[in-house]
């Protein structure tokens, strides 16, 4: 499971309001979290916020007992 997922099913947000927050699309927020494409750098540091997490977290390897 990619980091981004992760952190967003910790956080119990949903696509839908993750893709809200960030003024994407629910297309886009699956496309993260399956890795086939990536957050622009621009998203990045409110993704990280709405997570609770940081930049760094959201490049982090596997999540241990994801």
């Amino acid at each position: 499971m990619n980091a981004i997922k992760y952190y967003r099913k910790k956080s119990m947000i949903s696509r839908a309001k993750l893709a809200s927050a960030l003024k994407v699309s629910q297309q886009a927020v699956g496309k993260w979290e399956t890795g086939a494409a990536m957050p622009r750098a621009d998203k990045l540091p409110e993704l990280a916020r709405v997570l609770g997490c940081s930049i760094a977290d959201l490049y982090g390897s596997e999540q241990k007992g994801a």
